[in-house]
């Protein structure tokens, strides 16, 4: 290694295989065979996060619109890396004539042919800013959550490149102001994470609070699903790792040393960060321990430590990531006195302590020799002086500065083509429902239908089937149940006529032929196994000729009820209104096509309908 370092003394920058050529190299491609693997490894495992924010952001929404964020993270990744490829590396990494220390101009549409000399570096680059740009946008979707439209979150999510190119370009591209001044981010804690939480924050406060949110005070809405947010925290962990030892670039040279040095770092701040989150956690809730406080607590750190994760010792990895957890427990609440809802808290773990991580780096920074990541600085600790720290905040003030105003702009441009807020009745129902045809059970949507519906009359949601719910045999069971319930008129339903469920050990193998659930002839007083029968003729549409199936009729006693207050009704009654009641999710009894169309002819001319 150290001959190695003798013939080439910037070995942890290029690569020997390149020294020859005539190409004009940009510092991301200045990579050989081992730095691409290391590279492209990395970029795999980064793309994991995307699953690790789904998972997070879905189990912090309710569970009606837990799809509808699984659903943005794609989109965000599909709209959001092709614009990127179309012009976002460009703007970060270009280096055509126009280039300027604002923004980058060349590399488009990237696509080097076979044959170039520099075909594997430019992709493997070029995969893994994609990683980041993608990781940047996604941010942004936890805190549209639970009332933002879907279409216009598409068209936003396919402009949002801008938000995260430009700025990247100005802190990693050889182009940029701050790159020049000697601006320090090693894996993103300012173009990644500041800039994902900043516009997060433009976007909650353009959007405004959910329907309610601050009703009943500042405390946190109940999770969706803790489990899945824990989880995602896991995977997003997991990501963290090559998200920042990737930052390497390779490792060739000396990088490898660094790439090992980040990874252990990495995990020191967010074990500072755990242990402080759950000290505080069972401080501030009296030995209860909330799960979003710890989640946003080691998330909070990983943010903190990602903009200088091979500058630090260990201890200073630690107190960085505990800094960070405070702040991201600070922050949070701040923003919820301020009316900023945003349900993932992407606004004080990326953002908040995204200022950190940039700062931190002018507080604590090693010189990495022989890279010259620092430009041969150090940190104001380290007794490199206030440079370093002066121009790392003037970094974090205008990557701030230009997510919020960008993406504000960006909403408002895109407000005036789609409305970027939710309808209050389609807030309500929940964008599973209303964006995606997908109905929940036991989530209150059935509730909401019936506030609604005087109101909003929507045949198209009366008619979706629930998730994991086979329509068909669940119309049955309410069938059955409501044999069940209405002894009257001889519709009594006799069971267990025959022998088919004895529990009998000696019993010989025909009492099975003979069960009821045996559609065999010869079993005349299955009175249940002709109710299945009428029922499967009925919902299939058959008609019934002379001589055909026997039919058990079998209608709802819904209007017996209407009109009656609780106290009038019979105790069969209450039993009908009962398993009304506990059957309304699945919107058992259905509202046709002549009750919409009598609601049409004698509703207000204002009715609005839901299609």
């Amino acid at each position: 290694m150290e001959a190695n370092e003798t013939l080439y003394p910037h070995t942890g920058l290029r690569s020997p295989n390149f020294t020859n050529t005539t190409v004009n190299l940009q510092e991301n491609f200045e990579i050989d065979l081992e730095d691409t693997n290391w590279i492209l490894t990395s970029s795999f495992i980064i793309f994991t996060m995307q699953t690790g924010f789904g998972m997070l952001e879905s189990g912090c929404v309710s569970i009606k619109n837990e799809a509808n964020i699984m659903m943005k993270n794609l989109a965000d990744i599909s709209l959001g890396g092709l614009t990127y490829w179309i012009f976002g590396y460009g703007m970060s990494f270009g280096e055509g004539a126009f280039s300027n220390p604002f923004i980058g101009v060349g590399d488009f549409l990237v696509d080097p042919p076979v044959g170039d000399a520099l075909m594997g570096p430019v992709f493997a680059s070029f995969l893994f800013q994609l990683s980041f740009a993608t990781t940047a946008t996604t941010i942004v979707s936890g805190a549209m959550a639970e009332r933002c439209n879907f279409k216009a979150y598409c068209m936003f999510s396919f402009l949002n490149t801008i938000v995260y190119c430009v700025p990247a370009g100005w802190v990693w591209g050889s182009h940029g102001f701050l790159n020049k001044l000697g601006a320090v981010d090693i894996a993103g804690s300012g173009p990644v994470h500041l800039i994902g939480g900043s516009s997060a924050f433009a976007s909650a406060l353009m959007l405004g609070p959910r329907l309610g949110r601050y009703a009943n005070g500042n405390a946190p809405l109940p999770l969706g699903n803790p489990v899945n947010a824990v989880m995602g925290t896991f995977v997003l962990w997991w990501g963290w790792l090559a998200f920042n030892s990737g930052s390497t670039y390779g490792v060739s040279g000396a990088k490898w040393q660094y790439a090992a040095r980040a990874a252990v770092m990495t995990m020191m701040g967010s074990f500072g960060g755990g242990c402080f989150g759950l000290l505080f956690t069972l401080i501030k809730n009296k030995g209860k321990a909330e799960v979003m406080e710890l989640i946003n607590s080691i998330l909070g750190a990983l943010v903190s430590i990602t903009a200088g994760c091979f500058l630090y010792r260990a201890w200073e990895a630690l107190l960085i990531g505990m800094i960070g957890a405070a702040i991201a427990s600070i922050s949070g609440p701040l923003f919820d006195k301020m009316k900023v809802d945003d349900p993932v808290g992407a606004s004080a773990v990326h953002g908040a302590c995204g200022i950190w991580g940039v700062i931190a780096v002018g507080l604590f920074a090693d010189n990495p020799i022989p890279l010259e990541t620092t430009n041969g600085r150090s940190g104001l600790f380290k007794g490199g002086g206030w440079y370093l720290l002066g121009v790392q905040t003037l970094t974090a003030v205008c990557l701030m500065t230009w997510a919020i105003v960008v993406t504000m702009a960006l909403l408002w441009l895109i407000d005036k083509v789609m409305a970027i807020r939710m309808d209050p009745y389609e807030e309500l129902l929940g964008a599973d429902l209303t964006e995606h045809r997908i109905r929940h059970g036991q989530v209150g949507i059935s509730r909401a239908v019936s506030a609604l519906r005087p109101y909003h009359r929507s045949n198209s949601i009366e008619e979706i089937g629930g998730i994991g719910v086979n329509t068909g045999h669940s119309l049955v069971v309410d069938k059955l149940k409501e044999m069940q319930s209405n002894q009257k008129k001889g519709n009594k339903l006799r069971l267990f006529t025959n022998n088919g469920f004895i529990n009998d050990q000696n019993q010989h193998e025909g009492a099975y032929k003979n069960g009821f659930l045996n559609k065999r002839p010869g079993n005349p007083e299955n009175d249940l196994h002709r109710a299945l029968d009428s029922m499967a003729h009925e919902l299939d549409g058959a008609e019934f000729k002379n001589g055909g199936p026997s039919r058990v009729r079998i209608a709802p006693e819904v209007e017996g009820v209407k009109g009656k207050k609780l106290k009038e009704l019979s105790v069969i009654e209450l039993k009908d209104v009962e398993e009304i009641n506990a059957s309304q999710d699945r919107f058992r009894h259905r509202f046709g096509e002549d009750d919409y169309k009598r609601d049409v002819s004698t509703a207000d001319t204002n009715l609005r309908w839901v299609n």
